[in-house]
Parts: C-alpha cells; structure tokens; sequence
C-alpha cells in the first residue's frame, strides 16, 4: 500500500471507532466528500466495497438444472387396493401411475410380489423432472442393483459426465388404516428397508378413521418404530444444524402421513378442489383440517427433496459403495471394467516418463 492508501485505511479506522463510542448505528458504508475524493483518487474506479457478485451462482445452478433436469426416483410399497397409483398422481397433479399410462388399460395387477417399474417424466415451468415407481417386492435386491450399477459407472476408467441414477431417493411405505398396530409383516419389511433407502410411512385412505383414531393410530405406529428399531426418514442423526432439527422435529411429530389420494375436482364453495365425496361432504385432499396429503407433498418436493438425494448419495449410497469395495471378491474384473493398458508395466513405464 502507498502512503496514501494507509491514511485512508487509518481515517476509516477512526471514523468507525467514534460512532461506536457515539452509540450510533452504522446504516450504510458513507464517506464524507474529502474522504471520498481522496478514495477516488487512488482507487482508479475500483470499488473495494462494492458488489461482488456471488449470489449470482444460484442463478447459474438454477439454469444447468432447468437445462437437464434431475432424476427424483421414488418407491411406492403396500398390498394392492390401498391407493399408491392414486397417491403418486395426486402427488404429482399428473397421470404417473400404470393405469393412467397405459390407454385401455383393463387388466388388474395382481396381488404378487413382483416389481413394476414405470418411468414418468415431469416438466414444470421448464424444469423436468423424471420419477420411477415401484410397487412391492422383490425391493431389497432392486434397491441394491440401482446401487450396484451405479457404483460399475463411478468406476468406469472412462465414467460418462452425467452418471444416469436410478438409485432410489424415497420409499413411501403404505399402512392399511386398521386402527391398531404394525402388522408383522410390516415390522420386518421396514427394519430391513430402513438400512439401505429413505423410508416415509403413510396412513392410506386415512378418511375411514375418525380424527381421534387416526391420532391413537399415529401414536402406537410411533412407539412401534421406537420399539422394534425401525429407521423413517428424517433421523435426528441427519440433522445438520438447530434450524433442521426443529423443523424436522414438527416432522417426525406428524409421521405417519395420514393421507387421501385422488384425481378427482369437485366444487366447493365455488373452487375446484382435489377431494373425495362421501355422504358426509367432500374431503379435500389438500385441506390440512382434513388430511396431511400437503405436509407429505411439502417433504417431498417442496423441503426435502435435495435432503433426500444427498441422504442418499452420501450416506446409504456411501455405505453400499464402502463394504463392497472391502469385499474380498470385489475386484475390476468383477465389476467389468478394464484398464486402458496391457499390462500394469508398460502402465508404469509411461507414467513414470510424464512425470
């Protein structure tokens, strides 16, 4: 720094030190005219307080995204008649389900313990979105082939800029409103699915309960994820700083969703609303006095999203990648791949010579 430069650092200095004794507020950064010519004057037009510019980067992440889009890859599991196609329409506000994509579509999926996959993609004020459904078992092997042909791609010598995902982001596990507990089955399938995929329960057509069996219900489910170690989405252990964890806390307070699902309008009080009519009246499906549909959509799409694919990607992902990379029989041959060279000398030799 010239001398001038440290006159006016010094000057600054003692400026900013008297309105501190003063008791004064400093509003914004002023400088009177002598000083601000003195600073004109080496300076050159540089505005050393100015406007950088780094907010900037959200604009920037929001275009790359708007351009390609991103893959949101949720699970729908329960028995068959409990609404997982309805939900995940309803969800979306668009014909996702197997059903709805199929014309003429007649035949009943039966009640197996077979996985359907559909592929949908979602587009919303230009940003796309691609959603993958899958309906019941065989899930555990499915959950870790996503991981597995994920992993064969990261370790690609020559790995695709854009690695397609497929891993699933979400599992929404459906529980038939019976106004008890956790089925055994139920117990099981979550303790094993919790270990490797993001789990939400729902409460389906949670309108057959009436407001205080539906909270009796959510209390005994809660003490039976308590009690038998059952892991749902969002642990306390993921909650990255106070602000998280409150609202994560009001979350967990709420789960299991108690949700209704259809793609049905109806007319109520002069707007068309989501709902389902009953010789009570119509229940609104995004009407929180009614059911906690919105408070599920707001997790997933609105709050959590992003949460739940870096969850996955950094943590159960992670945790895939690390036992099978220290599996004794986990090898480049296994995994397909092969080095660009013949053999691990002339691989040597070369890198030697480019150092």
């Amino acid at each position: 720094m010239t001398k001038q430069e440290e006159n006016f650092v010094e000057l600054c200095a003692e400026m900013e030190e008297k309105e501190i004794e003063q008791g004064q507020k400093k509003k914004e950064v002023g400088l009177c005219k002598p000083v601000l010519d003195l600073q004109m004057s080496f300076i050159k037009g540089t505005d050393l307080f100015g406007y950088v510019g780094i907010e900037a980067v959200l604009d920037q992440m929001r275009r790359k995204t708007m351009k390609a889009g991103f893959e949101f890859n949720i699970m729908v599991v329960g028995q068959s008649g409990l609404g997982k196609s309805t939900l995940v329409n309803t969800l979306f506000k668009s014909k996702v389900s197997q059903k709805s994509c199929t014309p003429n579509y007649e035949e009943k999926i039966s009640k197996t313990v077979k996985l359907h996959s559909i592929s949908h993609m979602i587009e919303e004020k230009g940003v796309k979105m691609k959603c993958w459904q899958e309906s019941w078992e065989p899930i555990m092997k499915y959950v870790n082939e996503q991981y597995e042909k994920y992993l064969r791609e990261e370790m690609n010598v020559h790995r695709k800029r854009r690695i397609p995902d497929s891993r699933v982001h979400c599992c929404i596990y459906f529980l038939p409103a019976t106004g008890h507990r956790l089925r055994p089955i139920d117990v099981e399938f979550m303790k094993r699915l919790g270990k490797i995929v993001s789990i939400v329960p729902v409460i389906a057509k949670a309108d057959t309960l009436t407001i205080e069996e539906r909270q009796e219900f959510k209390e005994r489910i809660r003490q039976d994820f308590v009690a038998n170690g059952i892991r749902v989405y969002p642990q306390k252990e993921y909650d990255e700083d106070p602000e998280d964890h409150i609202l994560n806390d009001r979350i967990r307070e709420s789960i299991p969703f108690a949700v209704v699902g259809t793609d049905k309008e109806h007319q109520v009080n002069g707007n068309k609303v989501l709902g389902r009519k009953t010789k009570w009246g119509i229940i609104e499906v995004e009407n929180r006095a009614h059911c906690e549909f919105a408070s599920l959509r707001d997790l997933l799409i609105r709050s959590h999203l992003q949460d739940l694919k870096d969850v996955t990607h950094s943590i159960l992902y992670e945790t895939y990648r690390v036992q099978r990379l220290n599996e004794s029989n986990m090898s480049f041959n296994e995994l397909g791949l092969s080095w660009p060279l013949e053999n691990g000398t002339a691989g040597k030799s070369e890198s030697e010579s480019h150092l």
